[in-house]
């Protein structure tokens, strides 16, 4: 079993104690990232960071977790991307006039996303500029800022379309929100695919990461296999734009 996978097996048993069931997937950690208790204290560190405060255009992952985040920027009329559950549908934007007042906590959740957000090209993404701001929730992450997902990869891809695009580079401000014992007190080294961020917010505590290695850029296409390929609509748009499908 790689480290990776090890040391998933090792949060997971923890995170059991503190998530909040899914209303599809229950517990299933290998299908959904949770929301848990306190992570509304946690969005309280993030919100307070000037990169938050100052953000015009961020880009928010669908994970359970980040439910009270995106309810507020939607309540603060910020603009932000949001992937669909496995990328299946590519991302919807909210933006402000969307939502009727009193409907933010509903749009927040991943239902009202799709229904009161609207589909969105990379095309018409890379158009409105780059992202000033993204959130994601994590299965784990170290003290060094190295990501654990579910395991499938999206967050990855995602940085990749984005990064071929130039939506994101190393200055863009990259932030996981996650329970406390979701953090691995130990170094790690990053895959070439992993993704690296800046600051960890959790219940505790919002703690800023010396990042040690770069971030990987552009999609990994010797990775993908042709299937994944044909059921990712951003990933069929980005070989067109790209010249390649």
């Amino acid at each position: 079993m790689s480290k990776s996978k090890i040391i998933r097996q090792q949060i997971w048993s923890k995170l059991h104690h503190v998530a909040k069931p899914d209303t599809r997937f229950h517990l299933n950690f290998a299908e959904v990232i949770p929301d848990f208790e306190g992570s509304e204290t946690a969005t309280d560190h993030l919100v307070a960071m000037p990169a938050y405060r100052d953000t015009r255009f961020a880009f928010i992952t669908p994970d359970n977790c980040l439910v009270d985040l995106r309810r507020r920027m939607i309540a603060e009329g910020k603009p932000f991307v949001m992937s669909t559950y496995g990328i299946y549908r590519g991302f919807l934007l909210m933006e402000p006039g969307m939502v009727p007042e009193g409907a933010e906590l509903y749009a927040a959740w991943l239902d009202g996303m799709e229904h009161f957000g609207r589909p969105i090209t990379l095309e018409e993404i890379a158009q409105r500029g780059r992202f000033d701001f993204m959130v994601t929730g994590a299965s784990a992450v170290s003290v060094d800022g190295v990501r654990f997902g579910k395991g499938h990869g999206f967050f990855d891809l995602e940085w990749g379309m984005f990064t071929d695009l130039g939506l994101v580079d190393e200055t863009t401000p990259v932030v996981a929100v996650v329970h406390d014992c979701q953090m691995v007190q130990e170094t790690l080294t990053p895959s070439e695919t992993d993704i690296l961020v800046d600051w960890i917010a959790t219940p505790s505590g919002l703690h800023k990461v010396a990042r040690r290695a770069k971030r990987p850029s552009g999609v990994k296409w010797n990775l993908l296999d042709p299937q994944q390929i044909a059921e990712t609509p951003p990933l069929k748009e980005l070989q067109r734009i790209q010249g390649i499908a």
